[in-house]
């Protein structure tokens, strides 16, 4: 027989393929995902976990008419394949191919866009309302991993889903594992339930074992399941709630689940399905690091090793080191984070200092109020969350922290583009968020011995203060420029006279190239590393502006509420005589793709940004505007003539 996922190319072809070639096929899909994910890099341990479950779940569905939605999204590959999207595994993740994650526009079989983790229970709750109020018949799937559930907005859904007297299907996909190793009481009332002795003994010697000489009285124990739960499983949380439970079953046994998803199907309430996963199964590599291959880059199949080979230290990587030598100054130093140990580079610290340590899990509000807390004890709190992810503990950072003015250290990982992951990951917003709260300080360093320096600073300081760094490698350019923080303080780099360049954090590295090539088109610039973004240096500001007719700005953050905007508010309300151009991240939501692609697709890369301040230059300069088209003209004449000599001469003699 040839290629089974060959086949598949519309939505429930899966179901023309007999029962008894679905090992083969999940074997075929295993296979696509580790070739391809090798190449393109992607998440890939949570793919192929979950390779059995979405086939089950697509041979008892009726899509796009059924909805499956994905929580976080990252598992939704064999999702993808199976509506018939194999062809999009080339530009997986690339600018202006397929995404990573279940996209409204990409398919009507994607039901909800999702990136951010714990909330496909309200959502699917919010569908299945809505089609009980139109009258449609419909089946709604919510599909949420354990880690996911500790999440505070999936537990508030669930409040209100066991309200239901209607139909709602909730698959627990529970493989132990978020990123990082689940933690807390929730996760350990999961394994209990998994490895409960009475529960698994009652229904495998008993249960299964009647199945063909008594149907009658399985029937009768399937029907008085909740009774007999209570009795062996103490606590049922779901039950206790009013939401059946069903499970646990074998997430990698398709007729299994698909038997119990077809008895899911007939409850009028909401019911839960506990599957059990293995995270990274069929690919040894992943199955003993799942962490690692939970979002991979390129790697080698045979040996799982990455294939790109990292030549300078990461930001994260500076973080960790700067973190566990702060540990060994101050003793009230402690690391907070979000179920992220190790993206945010927390892992040697939680080894060395492990009573130090505290992941509140996928529970970013309870985290910011769990470090405000820690403060208000004496502790010198550092949390450490992605920036996209912090937004959501938005009014946390407020209520809990900044109105008491309480010390804690905001560690803003992944600031700024961060790439393939698109919009739901894109750190653009920080800057924007955290610079509208009284009392909050906001600092971004230039290169990696500037974050050190920062981290030092931001414990000495005894209010709210964020350090945000980017994702990638560190910039290790102006070594020799290092001069010590003062709060509120910019630091003037290179001194023009033309173009004043005001530089945030990341774009320092752009700012000096910019200056480079202004300098090839007779502009003179001043740069300036900002550092401190709020309260930013006003003072060095109306002094430079009075020999700099153009002030330019920098920043890896949107135009909206950012550095810029505020720098611009301030000229005009000092009536400094300087123009001043933003460059920033356009107002609008940045798609997936690779990193020096999409800063050049929204105009702050060198280029783009030298080119903005030249044409900017020459409505305030019209002489320098005539050098600027005498240069071009020339330029242009130059280039004619060197393709007119190097055009080969095809006349023939006669």
């Amino acid at each position: 027989m040839g290629s089974l996922l060959d086949s598949i190319e519309k939505p429930n072809d899966i179901k023309k393929i007999p029962p008894k070639y679905y090992t083969q096929l999940a074997a075929e899909i295993r296979e696509f995902l580790v070739e391809h994910i090798s190449r393109t890099g992607g998440h890939l341990a949570s793919n192929l976990g979950a390779v059995e479950l979405t086939m089950a779940l697509h041979l008892c569905l009726d899509l796009p008419n059924d909805k499956i939605i994905w929580d976080v999204g990252h598992q939704s590959y064999t999702h993808k394949l199976l509506t018939g999207r194999k062809s999009g595994f080339d530009s997986l993740r690339q600018y202006g191919g397929m995404s990573g994650f279940p996209k409204r526009w990409e398919s009507d079989c994607d039901a909800f866009d999702t990136g951010h983790s714990s909330t496909s229970i309200s959502a699917g709750l919010g569908l299945v309302k809505a089609r009980d109020l139109l009258g449609e018949q419909r089946t709604i799937v919510s599909v949420i991993g354990d880690g996911a559930l500790t999440g505070g907005m999936a537990l508030e859904a669930l409040n209100n889903a066991s309200k239901l007297t209607t139909n709602f299907i909730i698959i627990l996909n529970d493989n132990g594992m978020s990123i990082s190793p689940n933690v807390g009481g929730f996760s350990t009332y999961l394994t209990d339930i998994r490895t409960s002795d009475s529960y698994l003994h009652l229904r495998d010697k008993i249960y299964y074992s009647m199945n063909d000489n008594l149907p009658q009285v399985v029937n009768r124990i399937r029907r008085a399941k909740n009774s007999l739960k209570q009795l062996m499983i103490p606590g049922m949380m779901f039950e206790d709630m009013g939401i059946t439970y069903l499970g646990p079953v074998d997430g990698h046994n398709i007729p299994e689940m698909m038997h119990i998803f077809q008895d899911a199907k007939r409850i009028n309430k909401a019911v839960i399905v506990h599957v059990i996963t293995t995270k990274g199964k069929g690919y040894e590599p992943a199955e003993r690091h799942p962490s690692r291959f939970h979002g991979t880059g390129p790697f080698d199949v045979k040996t799982g090793l990455p294939t790109a080979k990292k030549s300078k230290s990461a930001w994260t990587d500076v973080f960790s080191t700067v973190m566990i030598k702060l540990a060994q100054r101050d003793p009230k130093i402690v690391a907070i984070t979000a179920a992220m140990e190790e993206g945010v580079g927390l892992k040697r610290f939680h080894n060395i200092y492990p009573d130090r340590f505290f992941d509140a899990g996928i529970a970013e509000q309870h985290a910011v109020t769990f470090a405000a807390g820690l403060s208000v004890g004496g502790l010198v709190p550092v949390v450490c969350i992605y920036s996209s992810f912090l937004q959501r503990a938005y009014d946390q950072i407020i209520h809990d922290v900044c109105i008491q003015n309480l010390h804690v250290i905001f560690a803003v990982d992944r600031a700024g583009i961060v790439g393939a992951d698109g919009e739901t990951h894109q750190g653009i917003f920080d800057l924007s968020y955290l610079s509208s709260i009284p009392n909050m300080t906001v600092m971004a360093p230039k290169n990696k011995w500037e974050l050190s320096d920062m981290m030092k600073f931001a414990d000495r300081y005894t209010a709210p203060i964020a350090v945000r760094y980017p994702r990638g490698e560190a910039y290790d350019g102006l070594e020799d420029k290092r001069a010590p923080i003062e709060y509120g303080k910019a630091e003037i780099l290179y001194e023009g006279r033309d173009i004043l360049l005001l530089a945030v954090g990341s774009m320092v590295e752009t700012a000096v190239a910019v200056r480079e090539k202004l300098r090839a088109r007779s502009l003179s610039c001043t740069v300036v590393n900002v550092r401190f973004v709020k309260p930013f240096d006003e003072e060095i500001i109306e002094r430079l502006s009075k020999t700099h007719p153009l002030i330019v700005t920098m920043e890896e953050n949107v135009l909206s509420g950012g550095f810029g905007e505020h720098v611009a508010d301030f000229c005009e309300e000092k009536c400094i005589g300087s123009e001043v151009l933003n460059i920033a991240v356009p107002n609008e939501f940045v798609p997936h793709g690779g990193v020096s692609i999409l800063k050049k697709v929204v105009g702050i890369d060198a280029d783009s940004v030298t080119e903005k301040i030249v044409k900017r230059y020459c409505c305030i300069d019209p002489e320098f505007c005539s050098r600027m088209a005498e240069l071009g003209e020339r330029e242009e004449k130059q280039k004619e003539e060197e393709e007119y000599k190097d055009t080969p001469d095809t006349e023939v003699d006669e």
